[in-house]
C-alpha cells in the first residue's frame, strides 16, 4: 500500500472557505484531511465536519500546524492554507517528488485565481524564490516526509513567518523543489491590500527578519499594519 499523505489545514474564522477547501481536497486525491482550528468565533469548526480529524490548538499557524502533524497518520505531510485548493492528481506527484532521497521538501506551482497579468508575475516570482533562495511560503503548499518534519523539530514556535524560518532549516536537510502541478491560490489579500503594497510589505518583513528583528516584534508590527488596513477600508 502506498504511503498516506496527511493534509493539514490551519484555520481561524474561515467559514467562507472551509467547506470548499475540504471538498476540493477530497476530490483531488486520496488523503487524510486534518483541520486544526485556532479558536474560531464563527462556524468554521461546525462546517469542517467532512474532515477526517478536527482538533483545536493555540492560535498561530506554527502551533496549529505542529499540532496537526502530531496527530497525522500519514508518512507524508502537506500543509494547506484554507484559501488554497489542490488540483486533481496531486497525490502521485507528491509521492514521486519525495521518492528522491536528496529532496527535503517541495511545494506546488501557484495559480492565483485572478486573470490580471500582474498575478502571473507574482506566480513566477514566488517560484523563483523557492528555486534560487530555498524559501517556501505557506500559500505554496509545503509538503515533506513526516520523518523529516519530526527530525527537524517542526515549525519554530514563533508568531509570524514560521514558514520562512522553517525553510531555512529544511535547506540544511536537502533540496527544496517546486513541482509542475498547480495549487489554486485566492487573490483576496492582494486584492484587499494592493499587489505592490502587499509585495513590498512581505519583502520588508523578510528583510527585517534577516537584520535580526525578533519574530515577536515583527508580529506586533504586522498586526498594527493589518489594523491600519482595516481602518482604511
Amino acid at each position: 500500500m502506498p504511503p498516506l499523505i496527511s493534509v493539514i489545514i490551519p484555520t481561524l474564522n474561515e467559514e467562507q472557505n472551509i467547506v470548499t477547501v475540504i471538498d476540493a481536497t477530497r476530490k483531488a486525491g486520496e488523503c487524510e484531511i486534518i483541520v486544526v482550528d485556532g479558536g474560531s468565533t464563527d462556524q468554521t469548526v461546525k462546517l469542517a465536519g467532512n474532515a477526517d480529524k478536527i482538533i483545536v490548538a493555540p492560535q498561530g499557524r506554527a502551533s496549529q500546524q505542529n499540532a496537526g502533524a502530531a496527530v497525522a497518520s500519514g508518512e507524508m505531510l502537506l500543509f494547506l492554507h484554507a484559501d488554497c485548493e489542490l488540483a486533481s492528481g496531486f497525490v502521485p506527484r507528491v509521492r514521486e517528488c519525495l521518492e528522491s532521497s536528496d529532496v527535503a521538501a517541495g511545494c506546488f506551482t501557484q495559480m492565483i485565481d485572478h486573470p490580471a497579468r500582474k498575478y502571473r508575475t507574482i506566480e513566477r516570482g514566488n517560484a523563483w524564490r523557492v528555486r534560487k533562495l530555498g524559501w517556501i511560503y505557506g500559500d505554496q503548499g509545503l509538503f515533506l516526509r513526516k520523518e523529516t518534519f519530526e527530525q527537524l523539530g517542526g515549525f519554530p514556535d514563533i508568531p509570524l513567518m514560521e514558514d520562512l524560518y522553517f525553510s531555512k532549516t529544511l535547506k540544511r536537510a536537502g533540496r527544496l523543489v517546486v513541482i509542475e502541478h498547480h495549487l489554486v491560490v485566492s487573490a483576496r489579500r492582494w486584492e484587499l491590500n494592493g499587489t505592490i503594497r502587499q509585495t513590498l510589505r512581505n519583502w520588508s518583513f523578510v528583510a527585517m527578519s534577516h537584520l535580526g528583528v525578533k519574530p515577536a516584534t515583527l508580529a506586533r508590527w504586522y498586526g498594527d499594519v493589518r489594523e491600519q488596513d482595516a481602518d482604511s477600508n
